[in-house]
């Protein structure tokens, strides 16, 4: 049981969209990761997704509805089967936690990411 720097292990990579695991959390894996540009609309038929963004901030696309813009220090939740598509303009720092598992592409038809430990 340790103390973990988010800086520190946001500082460790310089890649977009490529979640690193940081943290066991339950089962769910506990990451960090940098957003620039957009993201395919995707969904996860099964889980919820969880972003809480720690620097800079993000515009999370939802089918049908308005964009809503995520602030560092403020978390959103999509609900499973919600189709949605993260984007931002300039570089954005990310905590995500999603079930062990679960690729971070959903049904986009993209390549889900590796999920490194760091």
């Amino acid at each position: 049981m340790e103390s973990i720097n988010l800086d520190e292990k946001l500082s460790l990579f310089s890649g977009h969209w490529d979640p690193h695991v940081i943290a066991d959390y339950n089962e769910n894996d506990v990451m960090v990761v940098k957003f620039k540009g957009e993201y395919p609309f995707h969904k996860h038929d099964t889980t919820d997704d969880f972003f809480l963004v720690l620097e800079g901030e993000m515009e999370l696309d939802i089918e049908g509805e308005p964009s809503r813009t995520v602030r560092a220090g403020e978390l959103i939740v999509v609900p499973k089967g919600v189709v949605h598509r993260p984007r931002a303009r300039d570089e954005v720092k990310v905590l995500l936690i999603e079930p062990k598992g679960e690729p971070n592409s959903g049904d986009s038809g993209r390549a889900p990411a590796l999920k490194t430990r760091l």
